[in-house]
């Protein structure tokens, strides 16, 4: 692979080099592990980062790790869930516990939940979902057909086509683990409020793949939208949060190190936006996501199911997609007045438009002209390092291969800072509170899809759900990713202070008052919300992916 060049370069810029870790993948830092990092970019202690010693002291907090080894052993009941639950519970996840099996709490999560990027806005019935307004009557409200609902923008669709024909994970002969690939009707209902009226759990309409509605079996119903929330939690992990933040910004970091020197204006203002990046993300491919790591022992795409999700969602990883704005207007999501609920798209856009104030100001310090940005060489070889090395060279990613004014400049910094600090806050800091109640977020199912209605009981349901062990793995898991680390550095804090120029700081102090009156618009918003929704509250939201 390609070695950096020479120059005023802290250590990690000296030994960074790309590598394939899986074919297809963005590449990422050629390092089998934590201690062959350069020091520099190295965790503080390796220690507080080590997935099989947090998993397990999780657990042991959670008072679980007496469940841990019990795999293949059922829950009696729903009930018995709260075993493992009630321990460390908060507002939040008790809700979830306690409303889950309702359609309202199942459509709020689409736009609040912690995989608020799937919804979009229906503008043609899919042919593969051949649903009809006699099946789907009884929830609309508006005395209008299913096609005219369409036609007024009250039809919303999840598809999880991307999931279709990936591999099961097969690590435990024991235990059979199934992964459907479902497509989900929801309807804007008068209060405006968003609920599914159509489920079909495969992607090709037949006989032996109905499609589930409110009005069919209660357990039916429920069944098909526990197998619809499974399904998202895969595709949060893999794609959402594994490689649309972790990876991206890892790229954007070895980038920055490879071609920026510590000198660069550049290199300053991102620096404190990939630390502990690479680091995390090395040791989840030690650890982690690797063969035999801990995402096997408790997720149905482990075994090599979720390497092929990266490689399938690779195609949809574009530039567009990465600019907050373009991505909500490219899903239909845009109008505040017609989906007022959805806060994950209200608060990141207040978010995203601060990060661009900021940039555009520390760009125009810098770059006097578009010119200066055009002929500055570093700044060029690091964009183009992002397009050929991280994107693989994917013309179709529309990731550009330079940049060629200071308003393209201060965009691309927003999307690496947004990125790496909004929206991995966004998608990661709310697991525990959506995915700790188990049939809420079931990390495998162990038996396949229901084919025919009318022969779903509960007890199918509970042996479908996660064994015992699988459950402990999934709390422990998703309550570690769920927390800050011991000294995390929030958005607008730049303790190190790169920069010395009083122009810089009179921006930074600017971007953090700016950042400071969005934490208070979310505050005061939520002093009146049963569910609240602060993952975007600049106040909780780091820096940098870290976690």
């Amino acid at each position: 692979m390609q070695t950096p060049k020479e120059g005023s370069w802290t250590s990690a810029g000296k030994n960074s080099r790309w590598m394939e870790w899986n074919p297809g993948f963005p590449l990422s830092i050629d390092a089998k592990c934590h201690k062959d990092l350069p020091r520099d970019i190295q965790f503080d202690s390796e220690k507080g980062v080590d997935f099989v010693l947090n998993y397990s002291k999780a657990m042991e907090n959670l008072f679980i790790n007496r469940f841990m080894h019990m795999f293949q052993s059922s829950w009696n009941d729903f009930a018995d869930f709260e075993k493992i639950f009630v321990k460390i519970s908060n507002t939040i996840s008790e809700r979830v516990m306690n409303h889950w099996q309702e359609d309202l709490m199942f459509g709020y999560q689409f736009l609040n939940g912690c995989n608020p990027v799937l919804i979009q806005r229906c503008t043609e019935l899919p042919k593969k979902l051949p649903v009809t307004t006699e099946m789907v009557e009884c929830s609309l409200e508006r005395q209008l057909s299913l096609e005219q609902e369409v036609q007024q923008g009250n039809i919303f669709i999840v598809d999880f086509e991307l999931l279709d024909g990936i591999d099961a994970n097969k690590t435990d002969p024991c235990t059979l683990q199934f992964l459907a690939a479902p497509i989900c009707l929801l309807y804007k209902n008068l209060a405006n409020k968003i609920v599914p009226i159509a489920i079909q759990l495969n992607q090709i309409p037949g006989d032996e793949n109905p499609i589930f509605l409110p009005s069919d079996a209660k357990y039916d119903w429920l069944l098909a939208k526990i197998w619809v929330r499974s399904s998202d939690f895969h595709v949060h992990q893999t794609i959402t949060h594994l490689l649309r933040t972790h990876l991206v910004s890892e790229v954007f970091g070895i980038a920055m190190y490879r071609q920026l020197p510590a000198v660069h204006p550049i290199f300053k203002l991102l620096v404190a936006h990939v630390r502990f990046t690479i680091a995390i993300n090395t040791k989840a491919r030690e650890q982690l996501i690797c063969e035999c790591g801990l995402f096997d022992k408790a997720n149905a795409t482990g075994g090599g199911g979720h390497v092929q999700m990266v490689q399938r969602a690779m195609k949809d990883l574009t530039y567009a997609s990465l600019c907050f704005p373009e991505a909500i207007k490219a899903r239909g999501m845009e109008s505040k007045e017609d989906i007022p609920y959805y806060f994950y798209r209200d608060d990141g856009l207040l978010v995203w438009e601060a990060i661009k104030t900021f940039t555009a100001e520390v760009v125009d310090i810098y770059y006097e002209s578009d010119q200066v940005v055009e002929e500055d060489p570093e700044l060029q070889d690091f964009v183009n390092d992002v397009y050929v090395y991280g994107m693989r060279g994917r013309k179709s990613s529309g990731f550009p291969k330079s940049v060629k004014s200071r308003e393209q400049l201060s965009e691309y910094l927003t999307v690496v800072i947004f990125t790496a600090s909004a929206q991995h806050a966004a998608v990661n800091f709310g697991q525990y509170d959506w995915c700790s109640w188990i049939p809420n977020a079931p990390p495998t199912m162990r038996a396949p899809p229901p084919t025919a209605k009318g022969v779903v009981t509960i007890e199918q349901i509970v042996d479908t759900l996660p064994d015992r062990g699988r459950s402990c793995w999934h709390l422990g898991a998703v309550w570690a990713l769920s927390q800050f680390q011991e000294n995390e550095l929030f958005l607008g804090m730049y303790p190190e202070e790169h920069f010395i120029e009083k122009p810089v700081k009179e921006a930074m102090a600017r971007f953090r008052k700016n950042l400071e009156a969005i934490v208070s618009v979310i505050a005061e918003r939520n002093k009146k919300k049963q569910l609240p929704y602060y993952y975007l509250s600049p106040d909780r939201i780091p820096n940098s992916v870290a976690i």
